[in-house]
Formats: structure tokens, sequence, C-alpha cells
């Protein structure tokens, strides 16, 4: 039994309505679960059948990351977000994967806030005290070049469910690492 199969497991399956969805909008992967103590603890989920198996899909309004894994099943991650101004959205593919990243600020970045990354220009070596965390997914645009958005770990847990990060998106460490071992390079990503 591999990471996930034990992970799934102890996991109650959750079931969710099935909602017609506008184009933009992915309504119909909200879920209704009983009350947990930990609403952004992994949880298998179902969603619309026309999500492709493997894809990657986040909700920013609602700080859930769903991996679709069967027709209609997901399992459903939660997530920090970006903060109102800096909320990436679109379409990408994971075009590259690490592990205990090493992370550079990027200049706008910087010019927001010189007090806090300055001293990073030059970058900080992968560890546990790295803002990106155990892992991160680099996600790439269509014509392959790096967006600067990554689905990455955290250094701070309890950001989770916020709209919090320059654009990123935050996964608890145990979570991320969970999801790095399952999507390979190319995996698409719907970010709404």
């Amino acid at each position: 039994m591999n990471r996930r199969q034990m992970l799934m497991a102890a996991l109650p399956l959750v079931a969710a309505p099935s909602l017609a969805l506008a184009q933009a909008q992915p309504a119909a992967l909200t879920t209704q679960a009983e009350p947990r103590r930990d609403p952004y603890a992994p949880t298998e989920v179902s969603i619309r059948n026309d999500f492709e198996v493997g894809s990657i899909v986040v909700v920013s309004k609602d700080f859930f990351l769903y991996h679709v894994v069967a027709p209609g099943r997901a399992v459903r991650y939660g997530v920090a977000v970006g903060k109102d101004e800096l909320v990436w959205k679109g379409r990408a593919t994971v075009g590259r994967k690490t592990e205990w990243p090493s992370w550079t600020p990027t200049p706008a970045m910087i010019k927001r806030n010189p007090g806090q990354y300055a001293r990073w220009a030059d970058g900080m070596p992968g560890g546990p005290t790295n803002p990106l965390g155990a892992r991160a997914l680099y996600l790439y645009d269509a014509k392959g070049n790096d967006t600067s958005i990554r689905i990455h770990g955290t250094t701070e847990p309890n950001s989770i469910g916020r709209a919090v990060s320059n654009g990123c998106i935050r996964m608890r460490n145990e979570a991320v690492m969970d999801l790095f071992e399952q999507v390979p390079i190319g995996t698409p990503v719907y970010v709404y």
C-alpha cells in the first residue's frame, strides 16, 4: 500500500451534488461534507465528470485544489492562494517538479516589500525554512514558459484557507508531498 492509498483509506468518502456550471465557473466542485475539525484535510469527493483524469483544478475563491483521480472523483486539498490583487487564474501544465526547492522572490515581490524580500534577491536554498516548503510544482504556460506560479508547500500551514500569497498556491507540506508523487510533468492545471 503506497502513501496515497494509506491516506485515502483513513478518510471518509464525501459525495458532492452534480451541478451545471457556467463556462468559467467551477462551482460544481464544492462538496457537502459533514462538519470536520479540519475542512482542509485531503478528502476524496465527487466532482463533475468532464474534468480529465489526472488533471489539477484549483478553485481559488473556495481555497481548494482538486486532483482528478477517476471520472467524477477527485482528492480535494485545502490551499492558500494569492491576495486579491495577486490571484493568478488560467490554464497551465506542470513543467517541472522539485523536492526541497530553492526560492528567489520575483522583482515585483521585492518592489512591493523590500524589507521582507530584498535580502533573498539572490535566492534561498531549499530546506525546512524555505517558503516553498518540501515540494514545488512549477506551472508553465502553453508556450512552455515558466509562469512564476508554483503549487508548493509552506512554512506557514495556518495560512491554508486564506488569500495571503504573492500569487502561488500553497499546500501543507504533507499534502504537497502526496500530490507531488501522483502527478507527472505535463499534468494540466486549471486555476479559477
